[in-house]
């Protein structure tokens, strides 16, 4: 009977707690299976574990995991981990990787372990044949788990190895020829756009993707889903209009232009746009007519980069380089950037030197990436959260693992105050107090103004504290790693040094029993973020493997999640008289409803995105299919000689060699199909910066967009083989063949990659994210 009541306990704190999760019972049910192969398996030596993973692979080559594979994989992985790290791997951390090998997101709390369920996850599926790709949020992380985890991959027979910005093509050829391959997602993804492009298979370094295993899915998954990758080509420097940016410098909000409350638009009065014409020696209505319509565009862009973009909240100004800030992680985005109007406009405002820019020659969205691989899983410490988003864009399902030990944390209620300064106050106060007792603090902030303006604030009362912002992440593991020792004080932006654990009493555990009877680290969020989600990140700083810990939020009315997505507060709402803190549950309300609005924007965005990217990216599929031909096949000379029978016989008998005749041939037709693709990605920018146009005239934006798209698709191929033959008909013939620079085959001499950040004003959604705001804000 108490087995029952336990069993019907566990169902019901699923349904209840973790809505979206699977089922975990066949996993548990097996968990005594693994532990009964433990006496067997430590009996023999390193040469024998490793002998028996082997024989195990052989078994396994290709076919699914049944039970009793699952078993014996997590049975080797758990004794090659109590061998290589002295660890041995939990029951908790066993079932995580059992989800993971039978394709789900896991969610696994912080400090439980998702390092090693994640490498013996891979190694099961290595030994099942498949090759695989870890995939992280950053570059530290892959070498660091790729190292930490090597040894247990070494025992198991598994090959690993990792990608990092600095390696040539043919170190990364190497580590993608490994068994297990870790990357951040932004390289991978690098190395994928570079290989689209290749004019020789030996120049290919990714082998076709089969299993990813992705780290911080949700940070991946969802945050970064809709982030294009971009490989460009050099043309030239972005010309930013200099004189516009000096005009709309001096510009003032209210009096020149105004913007929307959303902050995503900005637009001039008929006095900013006097001053503006007269200012560029123009008439008014020149500025708004055909005579002057280079200028308008660069004031447009150049007003968003003065009204709407913020130094030191949406970039960084470094090395007299503007830097993006990744809003999820609050820390500088590498390579990342706008599209090259906006960027060029930010860099002419802040007067640093322009970048080069370039020509687009393939692009993938990161959703569009993973999409890629037949099998997919993950690990993160906050699933459920999006788990409609994983299943809707991933087909993922979530499977919750429950903790190795209890989570002892207090989470207390939030403090909500009317005003800003009001909140600050109470923040400074709250760190003070706690301070006193020896307890070490996390303060999480919004940006890096924020986190810098309240470091200022305590160092005035003679508060030292750490600041880790996107200033100086590349410190950042090191960093937050220390967060847990007695007395510290560190501020943060959002979750920098996520996938390092924060643990008391330091890295040495010196002072470990002393912080445990203090009472563990707390975490102080000052505001809400856009997403529970990111709130349950930061809370779950604290309270790492059982240990004791706190964490609280403090919110203003006036704070900007609720002007953004809730200003209509409703009437009565008290605050106390000398501090301005509000008690009235009508405040908590006002916070989540906003919060759930702002989940809601964010959703409705990255569906919209994915309705038109699916298309371009079904599109790029079907060409790399038909490019792939060309680049494997004899295709691009049959083409040819097919089109000019008797210069192709001219080129045949001046190479006097069938491999060197083919691989000209394929040079050319392989410029024109990746020249056409650039072309068609640029002609499908200029439809989407137009389209929310025709949503003017009652035209529904998707259809127009795919009616536009689609027949022009249809004409690249025959249009790349018909250039391509131009292109010999024309040619120059000479010992060596075609000159391919004289004959206008020239590839961009200089490449690069990059993320586009997304476009602050893009006024393609701008119609929908109203009616979604508002709809919300009914409910």
């Amino acid at each position: 009977m108490a087995a029952l009541i336990s069993r019907v306990g566990k169902k019901l704190r699923r349904i209840i707690q973790r809505p979206g999760s699977v089922e975990l019972t066949r996993y548990e049910a097996l968990l005594p299976a693994v532990e009964k192969l433990e006496p067997e398996l430590e009996k023999l030596s390193d040469e024998e574990l490793t002998e028996r993973a082997g024989k195990l692979r052989e078994k396994l080559k290709d076919t699914a995991f049944g039970d009793e594979q699952l078993i014996e994989v997590c049975a080797l992985g758990r004794e090659a981990a109590r061998r290589a790290l002295g660890e041995r791997a939990f029951d908790v951390q066993v079932l995580g990787t059992m989800g993971l090998l039978t394709k789900h997101v896991v969610q696994m709390e912080t400090g439980e372990g998702k390092t090693l369920a994640g490498a013996l996850a891979a190694a099961g599926y290595a030994i099942r044949g498949k090759r695989v790709h870890v995939v992280t949020v950053n570059d530290y992380l892959a070498r660091r788990d790729a190292e930490w985890m090597g040894p247990v991959y070494a025992l198991l027979g598994v090959s690993v190895g990792w990608v990092q910005p600095s390696h040539s093509r043919e170190e990364r050829r190497e580590a993608y020829a490994k068994d297990v391959t870790y990357g951040a997602v932004a390289e991978i993804g690098f190395d994928v756009l570079r290989d689209r492009l290749v004019t020789s298979v030996d120049d290919l370094v990714q082998p076709a993707p089969e299993v990813a295993i992705v780290d911080e899915a949700d940070s991946v998954l969802v945050d970064e889903a809709r982030v294009p990758l971009v490989m460009a080509g050099s043309i030239d420097h972005t010309d930013a209009d200099e004189e516009v940016a000096k005009v709309v410098r001096r510009l003032r909000l209210g009096l020149h232009y105004e913007t929307d409350s959303e902050g995503r638009n900005a637009w001039l009065t008929d006095a900013g746009a006097s001053v503006v014409a007269k200012s560029l020696g123009l008439e008014v209505d020149d500025l708004y007519g055909e005579t002057a319509s280079d200028r308008l565009p660069a004031v447009n862009v150049a007003l968003h980069a003065h009204a709407l973009l913020t130094r030191d909240v949406d970039y960084l100004v470094r090395d007299g380089k503007v830097q993006l800030i990744n809003a999820a992680r609050g820390r500088v985005a590498e390579l990342q950037r706008w599209p090259d109007g906006l960027q060029a406009a930010v860099e002419a405002k802040e007067q640093v030197t322009a970048t080069d820019r370039g020509e687009i020659l393939d692009s993938i969205t990161v959703q569009a990436l993973l999409a890629r691989y037949p099998e997919v899983a993950g690990m993160t410490g906050t699933a459920v959260a999006v788990a409609e988003q994983l299943r809707e864009f991933y087909e993922l399902e979530v499977a919750v693992i429950p903790p190795n030990t209890p989570n002892i944390r207090e989470d207390l209620e939030d403090r909500v105050f009317a005003s800003p300064s009001q909140k600050l106050r109470a923040i400074e106060e709250e760190i003070r107090t706690v301070h006193e007792t020896g307890r070490p603090i996390l303060v999480g902030t919004q940006d890096v103004a924020e986190s810098e303006e309240l470091a200022e604030k305590l160092a005035k009362v003679d508060l030292e504290c750490v600041v880790l912002n996107a200033r100086n992440d590349a410190e950042e593991a090191a960093i937050i790693a220390e967060a847990g020792k007695k007395g510290a004080v560190t501020v943060s932006t959002q979750m920098a040094g996520r996938g390092t654990d924060i643990r008391l009493g330091g890295t040495d555990g010196a002072t470990r029993d002393e912080v445990v009877e203090l009472g563990g680290l707390h975490v102080i969020g000052t505001a809400r973020y856009p997403s529970s989600r990111l709130d349950g990140q930061l809370r779950g700083r604290s309270g790492r493997q059982g240990d004791p810990g706190s964490a609280i939020f403090f919110a203003s009315l006036n704070d900007e999640l609720v002007l953004s997505n809730a200003p209509d507060v409703p009437e009565g709402i008290v605050d106390d008289e000398e501090t301005g803190e509000i008690t009235d549950n009508a405040a908590l309300r006002q916070l989540n409803h906003a919060q759930r609005v702002a989940e809601g924007v964010d959703l409705e965005i990255h569906r919209n995105t994915w309705r038109y990217t699916r298309l371009i990216e079904r599109q790029r599929r079907d060409l790399l299919v038909h490019r792939d031909k060309v680049l494997r096949t004899a295709y691009a000379a049959e083409v040819l000689e097919k089109a000019h029978e008797e210069k192709f016989g001219e080129l045949k008998e001046k190479l006097d060699d069938q491999d060197k005749l083919e691989q000209m041939c394929r040079e050319v037709l392989l410029f024109h199909i990746d020249q056409l693709w650039s072309d068609h990605l640029a002609y499908l920018t200029d439809v989407r910066e137009s389209i929310h146009l025709r949503a003017l005239a009652r035209e529904t934006p998707l259809d127009e967009f795919h009616r536009a798209a689609i027949p022009e698709f249809h004409k690249i191929i025959a249009e790349a083989d018909s250039r391509a033959a131009k292109t010999l008909e024309e040619a120059e013939l000479t010992d060596e063949g075609i000159d391919l620079g004289d004959a206008g085959v020239r590839r961009a001499n200089t490449t690069w990659t990059y993320l586009v950040h997304d476009n602050p004003f893009d006024s393609d959604f701008e119609q929908t994210i109203k009616k979604v705001r508002s709809m919300i804000k009914r409910k």
